[in-house]
Parts: C-alpha cells; sequence; structure tokens
C-alpha cells in the first residue's frame, strides 16, 4: 500500500462513527503496527486476524510489566517470593503464553507449505531460510526460539515506540498551531524521548569523573531525558521551539551526546532509522499533508495535557499520560 494511502486511509478508517473526533493513539498505533507487520510478516495490520484493541492493551500490559517494580532484581534470593504473593509471576506467564503463542502462529503460517508466496521475503522467510540453511551446513544452530525472540524485539520495540513519538509530535503541534508546517521531529525526541533512561551500561575500567572513582563492572544509567532538558546545552529546555535545530548540525543518530534519544555506539537501538525514517517521518508527513488538525469544540490549547507517564523501569517507553483526542480535517 503506498504510503499516502496508508497514512491518509488509516485516519479515515479510524474517523469513521466518532463524531468527527479522533482518539488518535488508536490511529496511530494501528498505523505503526501495519508498517511493522508489513516488514516483518508480510501483509499490514489490518489485513491480519488480530483485534486492535487486544493487541494494542496486550503490548500496554507488556510495558506496564516492564515499568512495575520487580522484587526478584533487588532481592534475588527472597524476591522471588514476594512476586509470586503480588501476582506479578503469574501475570508474567499469562503475557507470555500469549506472545509466545501469536508468534508461533505467525511462523507456522509461513512453513504452511499452500501459503500463498510473496514477491519479496519478509522478515520471517528471511529467518526460517538461515535456520534452513544452516541446519543443511551442520553450522551453529539458529532455532524457533531465537526467531521468536528476533521478533519480539521487532514488535515490541517497533510498534508502540512509534505511535508514542508521533503522539507527542502532534501534541505539541496542536498546543502550537502556528508550527504546523515547520520541522518537529528533532524537537519531539528532545522533549520526549522514548525511553527516558538508556540501556544500562557497564564499565570496564577504572575511571574518574568529576572527583568521583568509577571502578569496574559498575553498572551506568544514562539520563536521556535530563540531558534533553538541560540548560548548559538548550536554550528554554522547558519550551518547543523548533528554530533550535533549523540552522544546526545536531542530530539524533549518536554523533551529539546532547542528544541520544536512540542512545550512542555499538549499544545504540538498531530500530533507529526503521522507527524515524519508515515510520515516523512518512507518517507524519501523510498526517499533515492530507489533514489540518484542530482541537475539539470549547477545548483551548492550553487545556492540553502534557503530562508524562513513566515507570520504574529504564526502558519503559515515555508515554503521554492522557490520549489526545483532535479533529481531523481532510484536505484531499
Amino acid at each position: 500500500m503506498p504510503w499516502g494511502l496508508c497514512g491518509g486511509s488509516s485516519v479515515s478508517w479510524s474517523c469513521r462513527g466518532c463524531g468527527g473526533s479522533l482518539v488518535l493513539g488508536h490511529a496511530l498505533f494501528s498505523l505503526t503496527a501495519s508498517v511493522t507487520f508489513r516488514i516483518g510478516l508480510g501483509r499490514s495490520f489490518r489485513e491480519s486476524d488480530l483485534d486492535n484493541e487486544s493487541f494494542q492493551e496486550l503490548f500496554h500490559e507488556v510495558e506496564a510489566m516492564l515499568g512495575s517494580f520487580n522484587a526478584s532484581e533487588y532481592f534475588p534470593f527472597l524476591g522471588w517470593i514476594v512476586d509470586r504473593f503480588s501476582g506479578r509471576f503469574q501475570r508474567l506467564e499469562r503475557i507470555f503464553h500469549e506472545l509466545d503463542n501469536f508468534f508461533q502462529h505467525v511462523i507456522h503460517l509461513h512453513l504452511n507449505p499452500e501459503r500463498t508466496k510473496q514477491k519479496h521475503e519478509d522478515i520471517i522467510d528471511v529467518l526460517l531460510r538461515v535456520e534452513r540453511e544452516q541446519s543443511e551446513f551442520g553450522a551453529a544452530q539458529f532455532t524457533k526460539d531465537d526467531i521468536m525472540a528476533v521478533l519480539m524485539n521487532i514488535f515490541l520495540d517497533g510498534v508502540d515506540t512509534g505511535a508514542i513519538t508521533m503522539i507527542w509530535a502532534m501534541a505539541e503541534l496542536a498546543k502550537n498551531p502556528r508550527l504546523m508546517k515547520k520541522m518537529i521531529i528533532k524537537e519531539t525526541l528532545r522533549l520526549h524521548p522514548l525511553v527516558p533512561l538508556l540501556i544500562p551500561r557497564e564499565t570496564m575500567s577504572h575511571f574518574k569523573i568529576n572527583g568521583y572513582d568509577i571502578y569496574p563492572k559498575m553498572l551506568l544509567q544514562v539520563n536521556a531525558w535530563g540531558i534533553g532538558r538541560d540548560p548548559k546545552y538548550w536554550n528554554n529546555p522547558e519550551e518547543f521551539i523548533l528554530e533550535r535545530f533549523i540552522k544546526s548540525s545536531t542530530d539524533y543518530k549518536g554523533q551529539n551526546f546532547e542528544l541520544l534519544p536512540f542512545g550512542a555506539g555499538r549499544r545504540g537501538c538498531p530500530g533507529m532509522y526503521m522507527a524515524t525514517t519508515t515510520t515516523i517521518e512518512l507518517a507524519l508527513a501523510n498526517l499533515l499533508y492530507f489533514f489540518d488538525w484542530k482541537l475539539p469544540d470549547r477545548m483551548k490549547e492550553e487545556d492540553i495535557n502534557m503530562e508524562e507517564s513513566v515507570g520504574l523501569y529504564c526502558l519503559t517507553t515515555n508515554k503521554k499520560k492522557t490520549s489526545l483526542n483532535l479533529v481531523p480535517i481532510k484536505v484531499f
């Protein structure tokens, strides 16, 4: 499906029967899921037999579990007792089985000899081919469990994250309508990085920072949220100002340490280009090309709730606390 049709029709489809006002999160989740499904499964999310609301609820439950307190991580010997009595262990087991059943289902669909062959291989086709070739040549085994682990990374990291960034971008645009036609992605990622703390690093040798001794094997947390709002590097850091990037070479690709929404180096986010170029940039371009956007009746820019909702775990996505309702006005 062409990107223009994908971006425009997804919103039009979501607006049916909603009286004009749209809960943008549902439409953008469906859109990013369709892109990820097309790449991973060879068909869009809407062409699958999955229910949008239940699938989105499962993703949100996974994120909630990642952001909740895990006693076993802090008290390895006794924490598991707390996790069992609190119900956390049972919730993890249920979520695991739901995800496991889903990934096994899509793998079996690809193994079905009666399946209609696609013109191009999708990710699952490639992974199954690698597994088959390794089995034939007796190389190190790449198993179905490995395939499901790769798929879990792709879907859990690729679906909701793009939707969250676009929701923040649209919320900032709705709050600042004069900026509707200008660049928005860098400033959105500065103010609202997908994860407040990057993947933890472990030190390899002893060194000093500002007089503090840092010893080997220490765990380091990089506060991407704090760096993006540090007044040492950003003028008026709490304000959404797109002009700060217009004549600046600062980028989010890991070369400028004052802007690290995806991390940097070998442990940087492998899905950065898929998230920005394939999903966010093209989707936002289509949303702004096909539609003008306004707030629902009797709602003003200052009424938009810009509170963030984050959990305890560093990899919990930095979501908007309340849903975003906007009215799309079709241009084309």
